[in-house]
């Protein structure tokens, strides 16, 4: 019997010795999981963007501010020309997939023009691109200890500085990601 578990809403946390450079010690969040494969954002690694070189780009209208500072991240190698806007609360955007009870992701316009305007969700991360896998690959990858898996936090999401996430998000499950090797040694 062949069982699938669900790991949305869970952190992916890439080992040293995960070859893929794609993904070398990064922090992906599972958006969605089933037989017919997963989709997740990586919140790990900033791009040479801002929030308000994506409004300009868009043509969207904000006041300069924090806001407009805002990084913008790589998330993940598949349609990287496209913004994925991971976000809590939910709210009621266009197209939003929740990803649990208070957090979703949003791929459409109006999210983006609501915090333009400040009235865009509390908490939000501007991604470009998602990370995804076939029916059956991440299960894979998980058997080969390409990853570790742990629930998500918000703190780490929305919170922590974007250097420290990928040990931080280790740390939930008691990891000290130093002590880890990605070379098997030999005799």
């Amino acid at each position: 019997m062949n069982t699938t578990i669900p790991l949305a809403n869970q952190f992916l946390i890439a080992m040293p010795g995960l070859g893929d450079p794609n993904f070398f010690r990064t922090v992906t969040l599972v958006c969605e999981h089933s037989a017919e494969g997963a989709m997740g954002i990586i919140i790990n690694r900033p791009v040479d963007l801002t929030l308000g070189d994506v409004f300009r780009q868009l043509d969207i209208e904000s006041p300069e501010g924090l806001t407009t500072g805002r990084v913008v991240y790589l998330g993940g190698p598949i349609q990287n020309n496209r913004g994925f806007v991971l976000h809590e609360p939910l709210g009621a955007f266009e197209s939003t997939l929740a990803v649990s009870e208070t957090l979703g992701v949003s791929t459409s316009r109006d999210i983006l023009t609501a915090i333009a305007h400040d009235s865009g969700p509390e908490h939000f991360l501007l991604a470009l691109g998602y990370a995804g896998w076939g029916p059956g690959q991440l299960e894979k990858e998980m058997a080969d200890n390409a990853w570790l898996s742990v629930p998500a936090s918000s703190e780490i999401l929305f919170n922590t500085p974007v250097e420290a996430r990928w040990s931080a998000a280790a740390h939930l499950l008691g990891v000290d990601m130093a002590q880890l090797c990605g070379d098997a040694g030999h005799a």
